[in-house]
């Protein structure tokens, strides 16, 4: 019996996937790990599992590619060994000039968007957003909180979720940069004419179900005034879900990506010098 470590990207759908909080949400880099065994007890050629993999995805027309296959020792987890997860949270805010006045219901559907961006990032629709705001804010997120205020109530019900420890995670980056449209061709050139991209990158060991979206959710409604600096220090620092603001809005899913899941490379290593486990 060998284990082996698939790192792969997806995109979200309906189902969900490995590591990713909800529906919806996507990975440019995650993985996974399985036990495999041959009858005559040798490892699988690691090049062939990916390939013969990525081809039945194909087949089944699954919007997940196969990265890489490792051979890793049986001790391995691709979770408990994981040291640490960046995701990647994606914004598109309105210029001024593209942004519709109207208080319509159809606000949202009368604004241009690129077809390629459709469930690939959050389009704010918002002339009072504030991206220095946005920045300043996500300073009080960055360190070790108790983020019971930003946990979803629907996982409350977990009896792990009691513990008064559970909620407790550390934020080790929150890092605002400019990003750039997806789209191609003159659909870039007109959606960065309209729209101010930015990447969020959140960095930290674990995070508790839908957290991201939720302080995404809270750095928006602060850009856009719709709440304050004062009513975002109390949710980190009274953790409670009454102390959650409900004029905030959850962030959509499909704007968030796990970008990266970092493990010791050290833990990786598998008799390298054997060469009854070469592959």
């Amino acid at each position: 019996m060998y284990r082996y470590l698939i790192e792969l990207s997806y995109m979200g759908t309906r189902f969900r996937y490995f590591y990713s909080t909800d529906s919806g949400v996507h990975a440019l880099h995650t993985a996974i790990h399985v036990d495999l065994q041959r009858n005559d007890n040798t490892p699988y050629d690691v090049q062939t599992i990916t390939g013969v993999l990525n081809r039945t995805l194909s087949k089944q027309n699954l919007p997940i590619r196969i990265l890489n296959t490792r051979l890793v020792p049986e001790t391995f987890h691709c979770r408990y060994n994981a040291l640490g997860r960046t995701y990647l949270y994606r914004i598109a805010v309105a210029k001024p000039n593209l942004v519709i006045s109207n208080d319509s219901k159809n606000k949202n559907f009368e604004a241009y968007l690129p077809v390629e961006e459709l469930d690939r990032c959050f389009f704010v629709q918002d002339p009072s957003f504030d991206i220095q705001r946005f920045i300043e804010a996500s300073h009080l997120l960055v360190g070790r909180h108790d983020f019971r205020t930003f946990m979803s109530s629907v996982r409350e019900k977990n009896a792990r979720a009691s513990h008064p420890m559970f909620t407790v995670r550390g934020i080790d980056e929150i890092n605002v940069k400019p990003g750039k449209t997806a789209a191609v061709g003159s659909n870039a050139e007109l959606a960065e004419s309209l729209y101010n991209y930015w990447d969020i990158e959140i960095k930290g060991k674990s995070f508790l179900y839908k957290q991201v979206r939720r302080m995404i959710g809270c750095l928006v409604a602060v850009a856009t005034n719709r709440i304050t600096e004062k009513s975002l220090y109390e949710m980190v620092t009274i953790p409670s879900k009454h102390s959650w603001n409900h004029r905030v809005l959850l962030s959509p899913a499909f704007g968030l990506y796990l970008s990266r899941v970092h493990y010791n490379v050290k833990d990786m290593e598998f008799l390298a010098n054997n060469s009854e486990t070469s592959t």
